[in-house]
């Protein structure tokens, strides 16, 4: 032990300040912070938001933990280290910004290339001088900053950089390995010796910091050493300069070229498609989250009841002369005999989801399974889809990213099709085709959905009824709303529902009109919406789409033998039960699993009662024991899900116990004689500050008050008043007493830590005033040279190092004010005093708090949609779920009835890469991409996880055109 004692410890004295406790704080810290995320999660988060967050954490634990007791076998200073790190990092700053100002002003005199005129990033120059300042500490740590010792000039210059290699010691280099000491000490004088004398060099005497003698006994004068450490940082600010100056006066940097493995990682990336996230719903920091609101606001206060664009389509067609309007009605398919199409909705949300799905419909087959068969379903010639093409609000960014790239890499558009191309006169057809019916590759027609409608329309018209691509599948559509007639008697009515939740007066008539003129007696009709009306008026206890309802009942008649819709993100498929009197819908389906994150179908399992008659759900995905079981995720996974929601939660928390700062009488807590007695008062303390807040807190009780409304007005209105007046209280308690119990924490923390002197021991500046005591010590400056940057700074310099090393001084500073507040009241402390200890405050209680706000949060949403069926679209927009997507292909067969399969994937990928054999297939300049054997650019990394090999069939049934419902199978009768 004596052995290892002596290894571990330096040779030479300077004063430690690290102990064992540092690394218990780091790991609890961390585990506490990250406490429902894993390292995975953690490191990507912090890779893709400018590393605020990680600076942050690492401050405020580095401002705690120097404060511990020393604990020398570490061999760490953490006070020495902490404030060189800060002097030299503002150095640098200073310096490299003067070099900056300097260069651009030669630039501007025309002394230096064209090149240098771009104006340098200023977080590469922060970036730049905190690894320089990083380097140094860590030199200083290893090899302090020590002179040559003065009983031994000549001892460096004789020295042999591998003198353990002689010949005479090659037996024993093994042994002077292990004694390490010696070896540091060998290298940190040999390798990294100080350049020389100061006197060498007499220009540079007066700018330069000199090294620390180490003598044995006393060192009589001063060192006349330049400071290894200062040498260290000279070098690495020349090589920036060099290599800035080299940049931006040719344009070539002084960098190594990419190796072998850097270059194939590069090359590996660029070909990766460039998808984005899933929308972060509860990301209070996303400006389309904000823009979403506000377009939300203006399109119900405008343009419902007030400007519809709906209104204005019906006067450029001129819809109410009657139902011959080519912008909309279409019968080019009608002479078919027969025809696949394909139906999904709620598309644009994640890059991976929306791509799988698109993937899965440009495929020009699907082969399945089927027992001892397999079963080919051809690519849909008509693609049908149901509202919201994109999230969270229409903008031109959203549909080009989210709606627009995940098709074009599924199914490329022609090669001469610009997408800055506007539609004047559609259908804008390829050359050689007259008339669309010539026209054989697959068509697409939409209607919006209320997300689509958030600007009232605009983005819609402008990329859907006024471009003619989606990919490379053809839109003729040119209005909103539009009427297919099918072959075999089929058609499709796709209507526009807007905000309403309703089709207009001139929507109606162009559909009524259409049904008497156009529509037979033995038609049948397929009704897509983007709502599914029977589901939600179900739920919110509502009897919306009245003129749907009237057309569906009074004018079809029984002809609407199916309807289809959206929105809710999940699958399910309700046929009506067999009785007496008419059916107005023989089939409702629910397919929104386009891309979107997952709704669930439990929810909705007793629903069962449309149009006065009863309804049985013959499917649904997922299932309702799976859905169900997701909805765990808000308890274990919310706030790796929505670590965004961190930011407003801490903020909630802290307004809450902001009158409860600081807690002064805690000896009842400290010093019970059993654990049931400290738990006992701890929690008597915890009751007694929650009377506190209600009876005589001002900010505090402002806060709950607010926090209460909000929680009151979240809880869905299909409860009563007083229901949700009980469930908000319930939610808002939760919150404030978790906020209590941990503010009662941190301030037991912190008053065990005073009782034990680790703080309160010094003043707001410690560390700046130990730096400054000990300076001129291990950094000695006979020259002046600090003197001098203090006055051409104008004060700057020193100002700066003051008030940074501060930052480091926050549980310093929140001891110390605690203390005088506790003795002498919080009125003896000024308004500045009192921001500094609060803001101090809020920094440690922010990080302690956030993992808590999110396990609350979490729990409530998983108690009210498991429990109670409340928030369904809130508690699984916060899991932000990218797998379970599906779509339904159509047949009508030459018999006229309509197969229906509903195809789903049950795991979304990842990682994608550029598919080999659509990239080895032979591509003809004028080809359409629907005539490829292989359309879709991105296979799925590993191949097993591909859509096109995990898809399976969840439903199949047929319809029969002229006889009542049917039902084939269901659920599973065909399988993968």
């Amino acid at each position: 032990m004596e052995r290892v004692r002596t290894i571990l410890t330096h040779t030479y004295p300077y004063p430690h300040e690290h102990s064992r406790h540092a690394i218990i704080a780091v790991v609890v810290g961390c585990l506490f912070f990250i406490s429902s995320d894993n390292m995975h999660t953690l490191i990507e988060k912090l890779d893709k938001n400018i590393k605020w967050w990680s600076m942050y954490i690492a401050w405020i634990l580095v401002a705690a933990l120097y404060h511990l007791p020393s604990f020398q076998s570490m061999g760490l200073d953490m006070r020495m280290n902490l404030s060189l790190f800060l002097s030299i990092y503002i150095s640098s700053i200073l310096f490299l910004i003067v070099f900056h100002i300097i260069f651009l002003g030669l630039w501007y005199l025309g002394l230096v290339s064209r090149v240098a005129g771009r104006r340098p990033a200023i977080l590469t120059i922060l970036q730049n001088c905190a690894v320089i300042s990083i380097a140094c500490c860590v030199f200083y740590s290893h090899c302090g900053n020590r002179a040559m010792l003065r009983d031994r000039p000549f001892e460096r210059k004789t020295s042999n950089w591998f003198s353990f290699w002689k010949k005479e010691e090659r037996n024993t280099w093994l042994a002077k390995f292990v004694r390490m000491s010696e070896l540091k000490n060998q290298v940190c004088s040999s390798w990294f010796a100080p350049v020389g004398l100061a006197s060498d060099y007499p220009l540079l005497s007066k700018w330069v910091i000199y090294g620390e003698l180490a003598c044995n006994g006393s060192c009589p004068g001063s060192s006349d050493e330049i400071s290894p450490i200062f040498s260290l940082w000279a070098t690495f600010i020349g090589l920036y300069m060099a290599n800035y100056v080299v940049e931006r006066s040719t344009g070539w940097a002084l960098t190594h070229p990419l190796s072998v493995e850097e270059y194939e990682n590069l090359k590996k990336n660029q070909m990766k498609p460039d998808f984005l996230d899933m929308v972060p719903w509860y990301s209070g920091t996303s400006a389309d989250l904000f823009k979403t609101a506000f377009d939300l606001l203006v399109s119900v206060t405008l343009f419902v009841g007030r400007f519809d664009m709906r209104m204005m389509q019906a006067a450029m067609s001129r819809v109410h002369e009657g139902a011959q309007q080519d912008d909309l009605f279409y019968d080019h398919l009608s002479e078919k005999e027969d025809l696949w199409f394909d139906f999904m909705a709620d598309t644009g949300d994640g890059g991976n989801s929306s791509y799988t799905v698109a993937r899965l419909l440009a495929q020009p087959s699907i082969q399945l399974s089927k027992e001892d068969s397999v079963l080919t379903l051809p690519r849909g010639d008509l693609l049908l889809v149901g509202g919201d093409l994109a999230y969270p609000n229409p903008s031109g960014f959203t549909y080009e990213r989210r709606l627009f790239s995940p098709f074009e890499y599924a199914l490329q558009p022609p090669t001469w099709y610009k997408h800055e191309h506007i539609a004047v006169n559609k259908p804008e057809l390829p050359e050689g085709i007259s008339q669309l019916k010539e026209y054989d590759g697959p068509q697409c027609f939409l209607i919006p959905g209320n997300h689509d409608w958030f600007d009232g329309l605009n983005t819609f018209m402008r990329y859907i009824c006024h471009k003619s691509w989606l990919g490379g599948w053809f839109m003729p559509q040119k209005k909103s709303y539009f009427a297919l007639h099918l072959p075999k008697r089929w058609w499709v009515f796709g209507l526009d529902l807007s905000l309403h939740n309703d089709i207009d007066v001139y929507q109606f008539k162009f559909f009524s009109e259409l049904v008497k003129n156009k529509v037979g007696e033995n038609d049948t009709v397929i009704v897509m919406t983007h709502e599914p009306q029977w589901l939600l008026d179900w739920y919110w206890n509502e009897n919306s789409g009245q003129n749907v309802s009237h057309l569906i009942c009074d004018y079809l008649k029984g002809r609407c033998k199916l309807r289809i819709a959206g929105d809710m993100h999940h699958y399910m498929r309700h046929s009506c039960v067999p009785s007496e009197g008419p059916v107005h819908v023989h089939h409702l389906l629910v397919n929104g699993c386009g891309g979107a994150f997952l709704h669930p179908t439990h929810v909705f399992s007793s629903f069962n009662k449309f149009y006065g008659k009863t309804y049985e759900c013959k499917a649904s995905y997922p299932s309702f024991h799976d859905s169900n079981r997701i909805a765990l995720g808000n308890i274990l996974k919310f706030r790796k899900k929505n670590w965004q929601f961190d930011f407003f939660g801490g903020v909630i928390y802290f307004i809450l116990v902001f009158s409860m700062f600081p807690q002064c009488k805690l000896d009842h807590i400290l010093q019970g004689d059993s654990f049931s007695g400290h738990l006992g008062s701890f929690f008597g303390t915890v009751w007694d500050n929650f009377v506190y807040v209600l009876e005589h807190s001002f900010v505090s009780l402002t806060g709950v008050v607010l926090l209460l409304i909000m929680a009151i007005t979240f809880v869905p209105s299909k409860v009563s008043r007083k229901k949700r007046a009980i469930i908000g209280i319930i939610h808002v308690s939760a919150h404030l007493a978790a906020a209590l119990i941990l503010m009662l924490l941190m301030e037991l923390g912190l008053e065990t830590c005073i009782r034990h002197k680790l703080l309160a021991t010094s003043g707001y500046h410690s560390l700046y005033q130990w730096y400054r005591s000990v300076e001129s010590e291990h950094f000695p400056d006979p020259s002046g040279l600090r003197a001098r940057m203090e006055q051409w700074t104008f004060g700057l310099y020193p100002a700066c190092i003051k008030y940074l090393m501060s930052a480091f001084d926050v549980p310093e500073v929140m001891a110390v004010t605690r203390s005088n507040i506790c003795k002498n009241g919080i009125q003896a402390l000024s308004r500045g005093g009192a921001v500094i200890y609060y803001a101090s405050i809020f920094l440690y209680f922010w990080v302690f708090s956030t993992p808590v706000v999110s396990l609350v949060f979490g729990s409530y949403l998983y108690i009210c949609i498991n429990w109670f069926h409340l928030h369904f679209d809130e508690a699984f927009s916060s899991l932000r779920i990218a797998n379970y997507k599906s779509f339904t292909r159509f047949h009508i067969n030459r018999d006229g009835d309509l197969e229906v399969f509903t195809l789903a994937v049950d795991k979304v990928p990842r990682e994608w890469m550029l598919d080999p054999d659509w990239d080895m297939e032979q591509k003809q300049p004028q080809q359409l991409s629907h005539r490829r054997k292989y359309p879709s650019k991105w296979s799925a990394a590993a191949g097993q996880q591909d859509p096109v090999n995990t898809v399976r069939v969840v439903d199949h049934f047929v319809i029969r055109q002229n006889e009542k419902p049917d039902f084939v199978s269901s659920n599973g009768s065909v399988s993968r």
